[in-house]
This record gives C-alpha cells, structure tokens and sequence, in this order.
C-alpha cells in the first residue's frame, strides 16, 4: 500500500509540476471548510499534528461548518478556499458559470449493507425488502445501484422495494435494529456497520465499474476557484502536496490511526475497518483516466437523475478536473 500512496504523491507533484521549496517562497494560508465531525478531518488533522502544510509551504486554516450546504455557500461567497464535495457538483456549477474545479480527494463510497445471516445475496433478492437510503432519492450511489438492478434485468429497485430515506446516523441505528433489511449508507458508516457484523451486497465503485468506469472513480475532491488558484499557484500546489504527504502517511503507519482514534471516535475492529476502507478509497489513478471516467458516469447519471441531479448540462463540463496552467 505504501509504495502505491508513494505512486500517488509523486502523481500529485508531476500534475502540479515543480513544487518550489518551503525557502523559496513565503507561507500562504489557504483556508479550507469541512463538516465538524467528517472524514476530511482525520486528514487534516494529520496534516496539522505533523506540520506537513508548514513542509510544503502553506498554512492550512480549518473552518468548522455545521452542514455540506454552508461550506458550499462559503466557498461561493470567498469565505473559504477549498471545501470537499464532489464532482458532479462542480461540473453543474461550472455549467451554470461558476469558475470551480477540483483534484481528487477520495474514491470511498457507500455499500449496500446487510445483516450477516441476511438470506439476500444480490440485487434480485431485494424485491418487496425494506431499504434504508441516505442522501435522497437523487444520491449518486443509489442512482448507480439502480442503473445496475436495470442491467441485470433484477427490477426497479426504487419502485419494487418499500424505500426509506433519511440520515446516515439514523439509518445505520435503524439497521443495527433489524428494521430495516438493508440500508445504502456512506462509506464510513458502512465501515461501522461491517465491523458490526453486517456484509456488503454491492459498492456503488462496484456499480459503477458495472455501468462503464474502468475503475474506482474520485467521488469526492477539494474544490476551489479556477481563478483563485491561477493568482494563488503556490498555494495549490503546496495543498496538493500536504494532501497527498499525508495520505502517504495514513496509507502506510497503522500508529497513526491509533492516534487519530479519539477525533475518528473509534476504537477495536470498527477502527480497523475505517482505516482499511479509508485507504482503500486513496486515489491513485491519473487525472485523465478519472476525468474519462467521471464522463461515463456522468451519462448514466443524467439518464438516471434528470435535469434535477445534473442541471441543464448532458455532459460533464470541461475543466471540473484542475490542471495546473
């Protein structure tokens, strides 16, 4: 896993070219928004408690934001530099005018979840089950597990099944409590869940390798301004940096988990899992064959969702990938 996070950062530096040294230039502050109690900070955090940003030259401002809707709001007012959203977001934005872009932050996505002695062993035996969904009816992830259940010829998963949508903390409750006979969550609830004894059925990686990807696509990334960034070079490129310093370090030293185990609130075989889920979902793909990817994607998604989820763009926008000028 080491040498594959080594692959990744070295990708990161030849995507933003020569990375000046921390003595040729003068620390920026970048000041980036997360969610209070999300993944991204675990990150963070390593990237803080080692002075990695301080090593490549930048110092990383982290902003607390009670919901994915305010720090959205603050990247839009200039509040904040980067945030982490995803990337049919940005190609939406872009489509409505809006300068965003983004690198790729992580390709760990939700899973279908059962109970472990759960006689369903695949999408067909869903039919007529109570589902639990978080994040909507128009999330990506059950959008993708759909436009499987429709190649496979299993049903419509959406109308053939007694679906209940609501949060991620609930439904992982709502499933612990036999309630529900399977529940689509976020990936690191989903991490929870299996160290609770529940199994995967499917991943929406999984998904969507089925619907065209040629593999694990960056379903979240940090996003910012292209114009920003073209004035602020350094800065990005130093953030770029951190990040990938810090995904090296989280992909290779098991002490470092156990470190961050008080702000990631676990502990045992459910830190275990978060770690080995947390790294598999470490990008390590170029840019070019992430943003080929996210294209394909992007069709089955505007088949799927409608104007709704992808606004009035059929295609993904160019630039939603950041490519340093």
């Amino acid at each position: 896993m080491l040498c594959c996070c080594r692959l990744w950062l070295l990708g990161a530096l030849l995507v933003v070219g020569f990375i000046p040294s921390v003595d040729a230039r003068a620390a920026e502050t970048v000041r980036v928004g997360v969610l209070k109690f999300g993944t991204v900070n675990w990150e963070l955090d390593t990237i803080k408690h080692h002075k990695i940003d301080e090593k490549h030259g930048v110092n990383v401002d982290i902003r607390f934001f009670a919901g994915e809707d305010a720090t959205n709001v603050a990247l839009m007012a200039g509040e904040v530099d980067f945030i982490v959203s995803d990337w049919l977001w940005v190609s939406r934005q872009r489509a409505s005018g809006e300068d965003l872009t983004m690198f790729p932050y992580s390709t760990s996505v939700g899973a279908l979840m059962v109970p472990a002695g759960s006689t369903i062993r695949s999408l067909a035996d869903l039919k007529g089950k109570k589902i639990g969904v978080a994040g909507g009816p128009i999330d990506k992830s059950w959008l993708l597990l759909q436009g499987l259940a429709r190649k496979e010829k299993t049903g419509d998963l959406a109308a053939d099944n007694d679906v209940a949508y609501g949060a991620p903390p609930l439904l992982a409750e709502k499933a612990q409590q036999g309630e529900l006979d399977a529940v689509l969550n976020f990936w690191h609830y989903c991490a929870r869940l299996e160290a609770a004894g529940f199994r995967r059925l499917v991943s929406a990686n999984e998904a969507a390798e089925a619907l065209g990807a040629s593999g694990p696509v960056s379903a979240l990334g940090y996003i910012f301004h292209e114009g920003w960034a073209n004035d602020h070079p350094d800065a990005v490129a130093g953030f770029m940096a951190a990040s990938a310093e810090a995904k090296v370090l989280l992909g290779s030293s098991d002490e470092e988990w156990v470190r961050l185990a008080p702000v990631i609130k676990a502990e045992g075989q459910a830190l275990t899992v978060l770690r080995d889920r947390y790294r598999e979902g470490i990008p390590k793909r170029t840019i070019d064959d992430e943003e080929k990817d996210a294209a394909a994607l992007y069709a089955v998604l505007a088949d799927l969702g409608g104007e709704k989820l992808v606004g009035s763009s059929k295609t993904l926008m160019p630039g939603t990938y950041w490519r340093a000028k």
